[in-house]
């Protein structure tokens, strides 16, 4: 995926309204691909990780923290992701002892540390594939405009600084879809960076209806960059955000890179990363997302840093799944009456 435009956070401008026909165009497709679509009813709950806008919106650490807490309530939790950047089509189980970001893409790297993690194009073949090999639940990763498997939970992500943007569909903006008909599918918000859901309020009627969880993305060990120098570089959908982290716990950044999300390191770029640091006196750092897609080679000496989901209401994720787990679900296509 290349940066996102600068217009699509600003006020809805010219080009904007230039790229409306096309974006029609576009909201029509996946509204016809949804109302055309026989989903796959699966025989576990489905809990879907998703958000409405192209880019980095959190997705990755709210799936991990949604893992956790699975797998600590018991279940065999399983996580079904597409696997965008590599080439295997799947449904393939991640092996982190043979597979890397160029065969099933940098998040499932992550994703198959906290659970197995499943690559497959064709998300119902994934899903049946987890089932098969013992799931009690399948988190589906980056599948709410997926209409080929039918979810029990849909949980939106949302970024409190950067919202819907402007809040057009595709090419006119950032949103996947339009507004009003996706959160109408949402069964819950994850609101990150802000520690109060009054704002959404000003975003869209219809998500002061959802329940929502406020959380934070903390860093991991950040103390330990504290005083020290680095060039910071990063490939997500908004690498400000990673740079803004590192000030935060006290690093002095010298310079910052920023390269489109998913983006494969080649060594030189990232040995030139390292004459540009060493000429500053200072080191490299970078996200545990980029990591994984720079040369193995040429990771040494290269600083991490890790970020995790912190809950405001730690209690109110409970309240969330729990339904989830207490209940035997016989057929995972019956959603709960979340709202009530």
């Amino acid at each position: 995926m290349r940066t996102a435009p600068s217009f699509w956070a600003e006020p809805p401008g010219v080009l904007a309204n230039l790229l409306l026909p096309i974006a029609a165009a576009w909201d029509c497709v996946g509204w016809l691909r949804h109302a055309l679509s026989r989903p796959y009813c699966a025989s576990v709950p489905v809990v879907c990780i998703g958000n409405l806008v192209a880019g980095g919106a959190g997705k990755t650490p709210v799936a991990l923290a949604v893992a956790s807490f699975l797998t600590a309530e018991g279940l065999d939790a399983h996580i079904v992701t597409r696997g965008y950047g590599g080439r295997l089509a799947g449904p393939m189980r991640i092996d982190l002892t043979r597979h890397d970001a160029t065969t099933v893409g940098d998040e499932p790297l992550l994703l198959a540390v906290r659970a197995p993690c499943w690559v497959a194009r064709d998300r119902a073949a994934g899903v049946r594939a987890a089932i098969e090999a013992g799931a009690d639940i399948v988190l589906l990763d980056d599948g709410f405009q997926n209409s080929t498997v039918a979810k029990t939970l849909s949980i939106l992500v949302v970024d409190a600084q950067y919202g819907f943007g402007n809040r057009r569909v595709i090419p006119a903006g950032p949103l996947r879809e339009d507004l009003h008909r996706g959160l109408a599918r949402a069964d819950s918000l994850v609101l990150l960076g802000c520690k109060t859901p009054a704002a959404l309020f000003d975003w869209h009627e219809t998500a002061s209806a959802l329940p929502v969880l406020s959380a934070v993305l903390a860093p991991v060990a950040g103390e330990r960059l504290a005083g020290s120098r680095f060039l910071a570089f990063a490939g997500i959908g908004r690498p400000e955000k990673f740079f803004a982290t590192l000030r935060s716990v006290g690093a002095v950044l010298v310079d910052t890179r920023s390269f489109p999300d998913h983006y494969p390191y080649q060594a030189t770029q990232i040995e030139r990363l390292r004459h540009e640091a060493d000429w500053a006196q200072a080191r490299l750092v970078t996200t545990a997302k980029d990591i994984v897609r720079v040369p193995p080679a040429n990771r040494s000496g290269i600083e991490v840093l890790e970020v995790e989901i912190s809950w405001v209401n730690p209690a109110a994720l409970g309240d969330l799944l729990r339904p989830i787990v207490s209940s035997a679900v016989s057929d995972g296509c019956n959603p709960v009456d979340w709202r009530h």
